[in-house]
């Protein structure tokens, strides 16, 4: 059986929840509900897992907070014995409009701590991600507390649908390969 280590990038706890820079947990939370899968707490991260197709997708939520992440893909990685290739990074994504959906099979961290610590770790910059646009205010801001802040009414009202367009990019992923959910998915 093919595995896949999907990765949803977040902080754990309660005032992080719904929060921009965790819309990586989002992802993983709605294919967990999907598939009726429950969470287990695990050696660095929440753990859960389904089978479809002849494909196991092995879903994290790292518990060592964004910027250690990698410390947690690592472990699950070798652990699994899961290839490079098959390896999924689910994150927010500052300078895309919000829900735009931008997949790449590699590339730089571009700031974010946690891409910054998974290329650390795995010694690599050459691992699949999809970033997801939360929409970055085109005035100067403070870019920490915008990503740490809770999503807009109007975020919220259509998150869902984006969400659930994230899920069938990580099902896709594994079950078509990394090509063709780049050209299914990209900019929509």
């Amino acid at each position: 059986m093919h595995k896949f280590l999907i990765v949803g990038l977040g902080n754990i706890g309660l005032e992080y929840e719904n929060t921009r820079h965790n819309v990586g947990f989002r992802i993983l939370d709605l294919l967990a509900e999907n598939y009726a899968c429950t969470w287990e707490i695990k050696k660095l991260a929440s753990y859960s897992s389904f089978k479809k197709k002849g494909r196991q997708f092995i879903l994290i939520k790292p518990s060592t907070f964004m910027n250690r992440s990698g410390k947690a893909v690592r472990h699950w990685a070798l652990k699994e014995k899961i290839p490079l290739q098959n390896i999924l990074i689910l994150t927010d994504e500052l300078h895309l409009p919000f829900g735009t959906i931008r997949i790449k099979s590699k590339g730089s961290p571009a700031g974010h701590n946690g891409l910054k610590d998974i290329e650390a770790e795995l010694n690599t910059p050459n691992y699949a991600r999809l970033r997801f646009g939360v929409g970055a205010e085109t005035k100067p801001f403070d870019q920490v507390k915008f990503v740490l802040d809770q999503w807009t009414q109007q975020e919220d009202t259509l998150l869902p649908e984006r969400l659930k367009r994230c899920g069938e990019a990580v099902e896709s992923f594994g079950l078509q390969g990394l090509q063709n959910t780049m050209n299914l998915f990209n900019g929509k």
